[in-house]
């Protein structure tokens, strides 16, 4: 245990982390004998719950079969099927995907991808980006630059990220109005806009409505920007609909995924953009290709697991699911609302919110949830809950009731 170094935890002073025997559906069961009902499912990937046969059988034919083969001059079976799939699902136009293992590259591939679209245009001033306050995006040095500057997590780095341009959502006319004088300020020299559509995330789990994401679409096209959803959190059924810009009736530019693409199994991301973007590279100029290739990009085996992933939201209602899981949420977390600290209870498709005025220790949070027998890890000001797809109602039930008693007891 001395030799691994965990993440987003001081080593020095953190408790140790809780030592993992298996999982099965949406429980976790320790080493010391506890089981844990997930609440999160790893970080939002495990839509399936864990362990799920078809997935589980995909991977072993793919393991003996071939599990992973460089994407460079060579191409195997379940890339090419998944990146059709992917095409044929997303919305639009957003038909070239490009593969690569984790969602903090995926999106520092989009924003390469839009400065390269004008680079290969002659269009060599068009290099910053328009990212919003509260937005989460990653923890690379380029994601850094488009995460709210003020959300904590990254403001060691301050002076030392470029610069990127960090905005109001234009959630009300006014604000559209005042991001539309910036723009035409300042669109010169912006590349995109980015946005986690209708939930960001790690940033505190904050919502936005569908004529949002409308009025950035609207504000890109008047002042020719490409604008690039990060879905890697929202896609995939957990936003209520399969992808967040779905319910907007929104199709971005470039669009990135990634967590639940693999179902939570391998890691798995994907950019992906529309004609229109990608015939800024279909060119007789070599300097004009996407020059990027991540070693292990389209595994075999993470590919095979997110084609059974895809399987499996074709046969079984996984967006129903989402949308049952949240009506349950609404009413039983509704109770906390009258609980002293709270200040908010949200919403929105599998996603669970209960914002708090403030949480003085997180740490000591976390641990009493454990202590209820539950997964749930509160971040920044917020306990929420992002259950799997297939989670049964009496175990939704048993988070839904530690999160009420662990609040009641006023530990926050």
């Amino acid at each position: 245990m001395n030799a691994i170094w965990m993440p987003y935890r001081q080593m020095k002073t953190a408790a140790p982390p809780l030592a993992v025997a298996m999982t099965d559906g949406s429980r976790i069961f320790l080493k010391d004998g506890r089981v844990l009902i997930d609440g999160i499912a790893s970080w939002w990937t495990a839509v399936h719950g864990y362990n799920h046969a078809h997935i589980e059988a995909a991977l072993i034919h793919q393991a003996k079969t071939m599990p992973h083969i460089m994407l460079g001059g060579l191409l195997h079976e379940q890339a090419a099927k998944l990146a059709t799939r992917l095409a044929a699902l997303l919305p639009g136009d957003l038909n070239r995907v490009f593969f690569s293992e984790s969602g903090s590259v995926a999106v520092e591939v989009a924003m390469k991808m839009a400065v390269q679209y004008w680079l290969n245009q002659g269009v060599r001033k068009r290099t910053k980006f328009i990212a919003f306050k509260g937005g989460y995006h990653g923890d690379t040095f380029a994601t850094m630059a488009v995460c709210d500057p003020e959300e904590g997590m990254h403001s060691l780095f301050s002076g030392t990220l470029a610069e990127q341009f960090i905005c109001e959502l234009p959630r009300d006319g006014e604000s559209e109005d005042a991001l539309d004088r910036f723009l035409g300020d300042y669109a010169g020299e912006i590349a995109g806009i980015i946005v986690e559509p209708l939930v960001q995330g790690a940033g505190g789990m904050l919502f936005h409505d569908e004529q949002t994401l409308q009025r950035l679409r609207k504000l890109a096209d008047k002042h020719d920007l490409l604008l690039i959803f990060d879905e890697i959190f929202t896609g995939f059924g957990r936003t209520g609909v399969m992808f967040a810009s779905q319910a907007a009736e929104v199709v971005p530019d470039i669009m990135t995924i990634g967590k639940a693409l693999s179902g939570g199994v391998l890691p798995l991301a994907a950019t992906v953009a529309s004609e229109k973007v990608f015939a800024a590279f279909w060119s007789d100029d070599p300097l004009h290709a996407l020059m990027h290739g991540p070693t292990f990009m389209g595994n075999a085996m993470a590919c095979a697991a997110a084609n059974a992933s895809l399987d499996l939201f074709e046969t079984e209602n996984r967006v129903l699911a989402a949308n049952e899981i949240g009506k349950q949420m609404s009413q039983e977390l509704g109770r906390c609302l009258s609980l002293p600290g709270v200040v908010d209870v949200r919403v929105r498709g599998a996603i669970g919110v209960v914002e708090l005025e403030k949480i003085a220790d997180l740490e000591g949070l976390r641990q009493r949830f454990v202590a209820e027998g539950v997964w749930i890890r509160p971040l920044r000001n917020v306990v929420y809950l992002t259950p799997a797809l297939t989670i049964a109602e009496n175990d939704l039930s048993r988070l839904t009731e530690a999160v009420e008693k662990v609040l009641k007891s006023g530990v926050a």
